[in-house]
């Protein structure tokens, strides 16, 4: 048991260097405080751009992106995968995706011999499997793994198409450009799954009408039995599989009547958009930016600036908001520490892809090296175990 959660915390907080595939200089990004950032960097499909804070002890979001083959083959489609992965009740469901969701999608890839919705579906089911998998061989031993779960937000860019699938309630925008009048304008693509939402909670009533607390306004919060506001998620099995809600599961999140049907989903809503002209930009991020950001400010800040730190200059802007909020300078608030930060906004990610048409309209034919980056955050040392935190320390969709 000890050695597995040793071999856990070394994948999931490995030391900078091991942190990244490095296919060139360009794949490192750079840590300054809790803030994590890549400015600038190039995948196949145009330039990209990648920040991350932290305000959890442990950082429980995690984020790739993957450019170049999109299949087990390189013979296979090429293109760039970008994942957002919000995890809460701990680090182990993200870190997990981040891990397999884009191994299973370029398996699928390879034996469909072409990029679709049902390739996506399938590498989300069988993450989802495989979480599973792991929960139940940890569950005699650490039964609070089935209450960690993430939110999983993906964007595949393939053949001039751009697929957005999504569990939870990260969000992907569009910057697109009006012929008319030669504004960008934000269109939202991807659909969210939080219980705020009045759709999710009447999708929910309508998927178990016999469950009059299926969807309960707690401390002015609507939340999913009373207990998370997402209602589709990677993990949370114990909202999803009878034989893990129970002892020896803490109390707090064992229901008083027994399970009948999975309560929680982990099926995709998937959309595709066939790339235009006018498609600039799509900023990919936490709902810890969407808190503080609308979707059209977001896309202004882009517009308005260099593409050079866009996501580090969206990150900025939204702990500006938090600051404001609590009625604090924005540099009072860079001081407070990981876990005291967490009091004040959430783990925040954001990747800005930059769509050039000629990148996107020739990149499954072109061969390019394959860069891989994943987003950073605070380590621990190797020989530091970290405690396990329950989701109700976590915050974020509790």
């Amino acid at each position: 048991m000890l050695e597995w959660l040793m071999n856990f915390l070394r994948a999931c907080f490995r030391p900078r260097s091991d942190q990244y595939v490095h296919t060139n200089s360009d794949s490192a990004g750079r840590q300054d405080g809790l803030l994590w950032y890549k400015d600038s960097g190039h995948h196949m499909n145009g330039e990209f751009s990648m920040a991350v804070v932290q305000a959890n002890n442990l950082l429980e979001d995690q984020s790739q992106l993957e450019s170049g083959s999109l299949s087990s083959h390189e013979s296979g489609p090429h293109g760039t995968f970008v994942g957002v992965y919000d995890g809460h009740g701990g680090p182990e469901t993200s870190c997990y995706i981040t891990d397999h969701l884009f191994q299973h999608l370029k398996r699928f890839t390879s034996e469909q011999q072409s990029m679709s919705v049902d390739v996506i579906r399938k590498a989300y089911q069988a993450t989802e499997e495989g979480f599973i998998s792991l929960v139940s061989r940890q569950w005699p031993t650490r039964p609070q793994i089935a209450a960690v779960g993430s939110c999983c937000l993906v964007g595949v860019i393939c053949n001039g198409t751009l697929y957005i699938a999504n569990v939870g309630d990260s969000r992907a925008v569009l910057g697109r450009v009006m012929k008319a009048t030669g504004e960008v304008l934000a269109m939202q693509l991807s659909a969210e799954h939080n219980a705020c939402i009045e759709s999710v909670r009447r999708e929910l009533q309508s998927l178990h009408p016999d469950d009059n607390q299926i969807v309960v306004l707690k401390h002015n919060v609507w939340r999913v039995k009373g207990l998370i506001q997402v209602s589709r998620s990677i993990g949370d099995v114990y909202l999803k599989k009878a034989e893990f809600n129970r002892e020896p599961l803490i109390a707090k999140f064992r229901l008083r009547e027994p399970m009948r049907r999975p309560i929680l989903s982990a099926e995709p809503s998937i959309s595709v958009h066939p790339l235009q002209p006018h498609d600039q930009f799509v900023i990919f991020a936490s709902d810890g930016l969407w808190e503080h950001l609308t979707n059209q400010e977001a896309v202004d800040i882009v517009q308005n600036h260099p593409h050079n730190g866009s996501a580090r200059r969206l990150v900025k802007a939204a702990l500006q908001e938090a600051a404001k909020k609590r009625e604090m300078r924005y540099s009072d608030l860079t001081k407070i520490d990981r876990g005291v930060r967490r009091h004040f906004h959430d783990d925040i990610t954001v990747i800005v892809v930059f769509l050039d048409l000629n990148h996107v309209s020739r990149a499954s034919s072109v061969r390019s090296p394959n860069i891989s980056v994943r987003g950073g955050g605070i380590n621990l040392r190797s020989n530091t175990l970290a405690p396990f935190t329950t989701p109700t320390e976590a915050g974020g969709t509790r």
